[in-house]
């Protein structure tokens, strides 16, 4: 097979920029310890060029579309059982991947937000993404509290890594092109292997803040916990886009004491 068609339900715009390629991969950070690197959504293997002529790590492909599968499957015979056909979302981590990978990709815009909540799902082994997505969704990633676009993807990702927005890709450099702009990023794991509170609630928390974001916390969250039982922190009379990483570690500690303490 010579080419593979882009599938509109599937998301697919093939990069064929090759200085764009070859710039994402050379973001990744082997010095990290990672040994292993996932290419999501390979398509005709623009990264996969790139990927394999590393030494560092050990390039695996993982390709829901069947015809991508034949594609790099010929193209590709050294990766034998290191192509994956199946789909990223779903994928069991640890029937493949034993300790740190990175993740790289030209993600389908489709799906952006659900490939950034699996990489969360599987923080403990993922400790470096390298991804384009849509330049909206990167720059949500990267926002800081106080902008518009800072939501909660921006808060669970810069809880857990270090985000950095790398380069924006023209429409011109795909095929077909997209009606966007494209934003390249690189997530790396910062230090703190956990967050200083219980995580759960950290997720409860955020979301509920979010989720009703023109609201002051003190109304979001009295779900979360009783308005009556809640403090005279300052915090409270904010929306959830003012508050960063810390104020929503720092809250969740004290939400936690009120609803673990004696009633």
């Amino acid at each position: 097979m010579n080419t593979v068609r882009a599938k509109k339900h599937l998301g697919q715009h093939f990069l064929n920029d090759k200085n764009a390629a070859q710039k994402i991969v050379e973001a990744l950070e082997p010095a990290l310890g990672f040994k292993q690197v996932l290419e999501v959504g390979p398509g005709m293997g623009v990264l996969s060029d790139f990927l394999l002529q590393k030494d560092d790590y050990e390039t695996w492909l993982i390709d829901v579309d069947d015809e991508s599968i034949t594609f790099l499957a010929d193209n590709y015979p050294q990766l034998d059982n290191r192509l994956i056909h199946g789909d990223f979302l779903t994928l069991d981590f640890s029937q493949y991947f034993a300790n740190k990978l990175a993740v790289i990709g030209n993600f389908p815009y489709n799906i952006s937000s659900q490939i950034l909540f699996k990489i969360l799902e599987e923080r403990g082994r993922v400790v470096q993404m390298v991804g384009m997505f849509q330049k909206e969704v990167a720059e949500r990633c990267v926002a800081k509290p106080g902008s518009k676009t800072y939501g909660i993807l921006s808060v669970f990702l810069q809880a857990y890594y270090d985000v950095e927005y790398l380069f924006t890709v023209k429409a011109g450099a795909f095929n077909p092109p997209p009606k966007v702009l494209s934003g390249v990023i690189k997530i790396t794991r910062n230090e703190s292997n956990t967050l200083n509170c219980d995580e759960k609630l950290f997720w409860r928390v955020v979301k509920g803040a979010f989720n009703q974001r023109r609201k002051t916390l003190r109304n979001a969250l009295s779900a979360v916990v009783p308005k009556d039982r809640m403090s005279d922190n300052p915090l409270y009379e904010l929306r959830a886009e003012r508050l960063s990483v810390e104020d929503f570690v720092s809250l969740t500690n004290e939400i936690y004491h009120v609803i673990h303490a004696n009633p």
